[in-house]
């Protein structure tokens, strides 16, 4: 059955339901092993205890399984590409945000890159980084079997599936987006397949994670790029790296190859318009012409 999808740009983009998307959540924290509703009004409405927004209730902001999906125009199934993952950051809805204010159809569709995009929507419009499904193990790897099938749906050929379940993941987070992607990336199952990470503005935490990542995907390029109030993290992140040998750039690359690894402070940008305005105008556009290899 073909999926529900709404169109939203003359370029094959749509908004899909996905099964396998990061809410609705009934799980728990991995962090405390509590569980993730943890409020439960007198009327039975559940809602979760955000540590920055206090609590939202499940409907309307964990229930929203949508996931953006898109491919370029020129997009060529028979060349070699990539899937980007996008994981936003808070207070965002993707048709308001990801598409509207960040510009991130454009930015891909504005690339060199042979690349498919899925970016799913997390908690809505709320002060909360949570990963929900994507805090499990494995289940970054059924969002992206099920991305596969949506995809191949997408090209309008079924035989595409393998082909999209195959290419090489870029995992791509802004600002709270750092937690589901390193969840995703570190228990998601995907194991070697992303080839690259990068945080824009975005790295505030989970740095153990963070480190285990890069020590152990040393043919994977990893890029993060802050300003001051990720300084502490980043810093920290680096440091630890280089004390495992894992040399370390602080400038921005001229290319992002297998193993490359930079920190690059960007003093005195505006957070809310970094996916716009940040060393570059269109950052996303930036990166992805810098990944060799998969031409449109």
């Amino acid at each position: 059955m073909t999926p529900r999808r709404e169109p939203l740009a003359e370029m094959r983009a749509y908004l899909y339901p996905f099964a396998t998307a990061p809410f609705p959540y009934d799980g728990t924290i991995p962090t405390t092993g509590d569980p993730f509703l943890d409020v439960t009004t007198p009327d039975g409405r559940r809602g979760h205890t955000s540590p920055r927004g206090g609590v939202y209730y499940q409907d309307p902001t964990y229930s929203d399984d949508r996931v953006l999906v898109a491919l370029p125009a020129g997009f060529d199934i028979a060349k070699p590409g990539a899937i980007v993952v996008f994981f936003h950051g808070n207070q965002t809805i993707l048709e308001r945000d990801v598409v509207g204010h960040e510009h991130l159809l454009e930015q891909v569709q504005n690339s060199t890159m042979n690349a498919a995009l899925l970016a799913p929507q997390f908690a809505v419009d709320a002060l909360d980084s949570s990963a929900g499904k994507f805090w499990q193990p494995w289940a970054f790897l059924g969002f992206m079997a099920e991305a596969a099938r949506v995809l191949s749906v997408v090209w309008d050929d079924p035989a595409s599936r393998r082909v999209f379940s195959r290419m090489p993941i870029i995992l791509i987070a802004y600002s709270g987006g750092y937690n589901p992607a390193i969840y995703a990336a570190t228990l998601g199952g995907v194991g070697q397949r992303p080839i690259g990470m990068v945080m824009l503005d975005a790295l505030y935490g989970e740095e153990d994670r963070f480190v285990d990542w890069v020590r152990d995907h040393k043919r994977a390029f990893f890029l993060s790029t802050y300003t001051a109030p990720a300084e502490a993290s980043n810093e920290e992140v680096r440091q630890r790296l280089e004390a495992r040998h894992i040399r370390c750039e602080t400038r921005m690359p001229e290319l992002l190859t297998p193993g490359e690894v930079a920190f690059v402070p960007t003093p005195g940008l505006d957070h809310a318009e970094y996916m716009t305005r940040a060393w570059v105008k269109d950052p996303v556009t930036w990166i992805l012409d810098r990944v060799p290899g998969f031409e449109r």
